[in-house]
């Protein structure tokens, strides 16, 4: 095993950053962009994807060939998924009125964007490609990395696959009427069917990746303009009649931020002025799980940073639009509901955008609407799927996975001459391969394959705290790591740095997340524990079979 600690590598990072980035003492610099920096910072790629392997880091694999508008696309086609049409209820239930689940979202989102901001800093000061893991590494050791790279691939990513695969075949149950339970092992089967033709879809190549990303971004846009013109044109037709009877008509009847009554899913009642502050801040945090829920996928802007041109601009620009974009949308859609419905519908309702179009134009449009959902879910499991892949690619360049899985461009268990070069473009960047495909197809199937095995023996609901849990406890050390690094290398060049209250709010309420679904759900924090143990075997065996065979340790 390497004998490599994070005090005894400092050297060796500190000559891989000033190789890369010359120092700027820019510690009290809280820009958000400096031109100059960007000039200075911008890593001396020389064919690799601005990362040096002689100090252990992953070179490159992708061609340079993504822009801040593909970027901006992923992000939105990630993140705004089923859970803006499917979370509503989850919140309304867990607050008193429906101001406070606006504010419930617009501080879900705030979170969502200030781990992102964190993560840009990240991303634009440290090299690497798939996700925290180069960060995690950098900052706390080679197995913190490892172990961040084994809990993406094997547990979160496809975790996050199979819920969204499961999301997506229910969608297409509600849109042509089919309630119950039905038959669980066709509703599985349809849903490693759905699986298998995202990955497949994923593995024809990075263009066509991205043009079938920007479809369903528009798609995303489309469905949820169409909610909030919908509850625009109520508010219209109410101010021009208003005995008219058009819409759910609390919205103009009740106070939004008095408290009333919650109807729960099991139909009892909650009765807010007879609860505790304990007792009402249990319901906050569940609402504000609930949110967060909805807002996952916003780090997925990094796992793509080594395919950016220039991610010193790009990747900041891609979080700074799409997040606020995506926040806008969720107020604006959320809102809408609340005009379009009953409020005690809101509470008990699972798919609120195809009750509210049935409600209000007929079946006919709850079922169109439900078609458009199924689209929406369509997209975050192709955006889903497509950096899913490049995780384990980054790892097998670690030399953490097998090296079967940095192939990229075609299926096959050894490299090839083909696989290992590649033309440099004009300006210094690797040339897109000859293949006609660039995507990571091995990687591709392990997570397809491991995202089947969680269908057919997890459930939705396990799945998402499994998820959620695996998540936010990386989350939480990369953005304590963010911090500790800013006292530890105050030196070091950071073309993106927000101010240091992001990462500290965020890091607080990381960690509460953990603590609090750790505690609610102890079975899926002791198998989390028991995959950790796992991957830490693992990495350990493969580092004493890398002694032996002579292989040099990254």
């Amino acid at each position: 095993m390497s004998s490599e600690t994070p005090a005894s590598v400092d050297g060796e990072r500190t000559a891989l950053l000033s190789s890369q980035h010359p120092p700027t003492h820019d510690a009290d610099a809280d820009a958000d962009v400096d031109v100059d920096d960007i000039a200075s910072a911008e890593p001396s790629l020389n064919g690799t994807n601005g990362c040096d392997s002689e100090h252990g880091v992953v070179g490159g694999t992708f061609s340079r060939n993504l822009g801040a508008l593909e970027a901006f696309a992923i992000v939105i086609s990630i993140v705004i998924g089923s859970g803006v049409f499917t979370s509503p209820g989850s919140i309304d239930t867990n607050v008193p009125s429906p101001g406070a689940a606006l504010i419930v979202w617009l501080i879900g989102g705030v979170l969502a964007w200030s781990g992102a901001m964190t993560m840009a800093e990240l991303g634009t000061a440290i090299p690497g490609e798939g996700g925290v893991q180069p960060y995690l590494k950098y900052i706390f050791g080679d197995a913190f990395g490892f172990l961040a790279a084994w809990t993406w691939i094997v547990a979160v990513m496809p975790a996050t696959l199979a819920i969204l695969s499961i999301v997506f075949v229910e969608s297409i149950y509600s849109a042509v009427g089919v309630t119950g339970e039905g038959d669980r092992l066709v509703h599985k089967v349809l849903s490693i069917l759905v699986l298998s033709v995202i990955g497949v879809a994923n593995s024809i190549s990075t263009k066509a990746s991205t043009g079938l990303n920007n479809f369903f971004v528009v798609v995303k846009f489309v469905t949820i303009a169409a909610v909030v013109v919908t509850g625009v044109a109520v508010i219209i037709l109410h101010s021009s009649a208003p005995d008219r009877d058009v819409g759910g008509g609390d919205w103009f009847k009740k106070s939004w931020f008095a408290f009333r009554d919650s109807i729960n899913p099991d139909g009892s009642i909650t009765d807010w002025t007879r609860l505790s502050q304990w007792e009402m801040f249990g319901h906050y945090s569940a609402a504000l799980y609930a949110a967060l829920w909805a807002y996952s996928g916003w780090d997925k802007a990094i796992y793509i940073s080594a395919e950016l041109s220039t991610p010193a601009v790009q990747l900041p620009l891609a979080i700074n639009t799409a997040l606020p974009t995506i926040i806008v949308c969720f107020i604006t859609a959320n809102a809408a509901y609340y005009i379009l419905l009953p409020w005690n519908v809101v509470s008990t309702s699972d798919s609120v955008a195809v009750t509210a179009f049935s409600t209000l134009l007929g079946p006919g449009f709850g079922i169109l609407a439900a078609v458009f959902i199924c689209l929406v879910v369509a997209g975050s499991l192709l955006g889903n799927s497509f950096v899913a892949g490049r995780m384990a690619v980054a790892a097998a360049n670690m030399e953490w996975f097998p090296e079967v899985f940095s192939i990229v461009g075609r299926a096959g268990i050894k490299r090839t001459a083909d696989d290992d070069t590649a033309a440099p473009a004009e300006n210094g960047l690797v040339a897109p391969r000859a293949s006609k495909s660039d995507a990571p197809i091995n990687s591709i199937i392990l997570s397809t394959a491991l995202a089947a095995l969680y269908i057919l023996f997890g459930n939705f609901r396990a799945l998402l705290t499994f998820n959620g849990l695996g998540e936010f406890t990386f989350f939480f050390l990369t953005v304590v790591g963010a911090i500790f690094l800013r006292f530890r290398e105050p030196g070091l060049a950071r073309p993106y740095k927000p101010t240091i209250l992001i990462p500290v709010i965020f890091s607080l309420v990381s960690g509460f997340v953990v603590v609090r679904g750790a505690a609610f759900a102890p079975t899926q924090a002791i198998i989390l524990l028991g995959l950790w143990i796992l991957g830490l075997a693992f990495y350990w065996a493969r580092k004493a079979y890398q002694r032996r065979s002579g292989v040099v340790s990254s």
